[in-house]
């Protein structure tokens, strides 16, 4: 992949003040991006909460968790980042056509960029998608289902995109739109004082998300904003769906190719483009690995939900399944300043989870109440 480059020596006037000075969404780290706040495609991204999870810390035996919230964006996933800075990128290179290939959260944020920035759209995604996801990105604009895998899709999108003139913000306008991932990292760091967290746990799928959180810490680190980065990267990944974390525990730099086969949609990439960097990132910041079971998908959001009051989607709940491991094999200690990333909703994904919750129904009497609730 291609990354954009800045000159940071141009960056000497850059200070927590004129950050918190700054608009209370993403386009306060303008300085830090490859393009303006005051052209920005904006509908609200960014500054979402970061909470203490203390109820679920608890559980753990965790003294210092923190939950980053990104379900809280306009569409209710992290895509809001990266999709606002890709699409003021396309504005300005005056593009009239919005496009992506999506494994479901990038659909609904590129729609909804697009409309707001008055241009057409269309949205690829696997026909297998749930379906919260499709009317997700349906209602803003064009929505096209392909028979095929996520890497089938996208191979797809790259082919319409080489005699086109249709900005593909995960493909032609990757260098820009992975840039907005390093906003999550700037947030983090701002949320906690001025500090970079012990542990961050992020879900994997192409590992753009993953590097680009590691790029923005040590940007941070490199103008002087932080004294010190002493943050463990750890991987959480599906089982269905594990390249990145099989190469890493496999100790080989290179993730080979698998055909998904996952409950996690959002993480079904069998190709991650940065597979590589993932885990040589992985290896720097001495962090982990983690393959969760198919069935401890479910069992990780309906945790988070019972605890926190968070109801995330699939990529949650595979965060917080790694996050239960890697606290058991005590890799992540009692004391430690720990964050768990929630990049969506489950309100999304209510497939998943729709097999393990019970209901009980009852007529419209007292008696129907103690009979059914509580003589079970």
């Amino acid at each position: 992949p291609l990354e954009v480059v800045y000159d940071y020596s141009s960056l000497s006037n850059l200070s927590r003040e004129s950050i918190t000075d700054g608009p209370d969404n993403l386009w306060r780290y303008d300085s830090l991006l490859p393009a303006s706040r005051e052209r920005a495609v904006n509908i609200g991204a960014g500054m979402t909460p970061l909470l203490k999870a203390d109820n679920l810390g608890y559980e753990l035996g965790l003294d210092n968790l923190w939950i980053k919230n990104d379900s809280a964006n306009p569409t209710h996933s992290f895509k809001d980042r990266v999709v606002s800075v890709a699409t003021t990128k396309a504005v300005e290179f005056e593009f009239d056509t919005i496009a992506c290939a999506s494994t479901g959260n990038l659909a609904g944020a590129t729609a909804a960029h697009g409309a707001k920035a008055g241009l057409e759209t269309m949205v690829f995604v696997p026909n297998d998608l749930e379906e919260g996801k499709i009317f997700g990105a349906a209602i803003f604009g064009s929505v096209i289902k392909v028979n095929g895998n996520y890497d089938e899709v996208n191979r797809l999108c790259s082919e319409l995109g080489d005699d086109r003139r249709w900005a593909f913000v995960n493909i032609n306008m990757r260098p820009y739109y992975s840039e907005g991932s390093k906003t999550l990292a700037y947030e983090i760091v701002e949320q906690l004082n001025w500090t970079a967290p012990d542990n961050i746990i992020v879900p994997v799928a192409s590992g753009s998300l993953y590097t680009k959180i590691w790029k923005g810490l040590n940007e941070f680190l490199k103008l002087g904003i932080i004294e010190e980065v002493n943050t463990r990267m750890h991987i959480a990944q599906p089982f269905g769906c594990s390249p990145v974390s099989t190469a890493f525990l496999n100790g080989e730099s290179h993730p080979k190719p698998v055909v998904p086969n996952t409950i996690a949609k959002s993480l079904a990439i069998g190709n991650p483009a940065d597979g590589y960097y993932s885990v040589k990132i992985a290896n720097e910041s001495s962090g982990e690995a983690i393959i969760v079971p198919e069935d401890e998908v479910s069992s990780g959001i309906k945790l988070l939900a019972e605890t926190e009051g968070i109801f995330t989607e699939t990529a949650g709940g595979v965060v917080i399944s790694a996050l239960k491991k890697l606290t058991e094999s005590d890799i992540i200690k009692k004391d430690q300043q720990t964050v768990a990333l929630i990049t969506g909703t489950g309100l999304k994904t209510i497939e998943a989870i729709r097999d393990s919750i019970t209901m009980d129904t009852i007529e419209p009497t007292i008696e129907s109440f103690d009979e059914t609730i509580h003589l079970k």
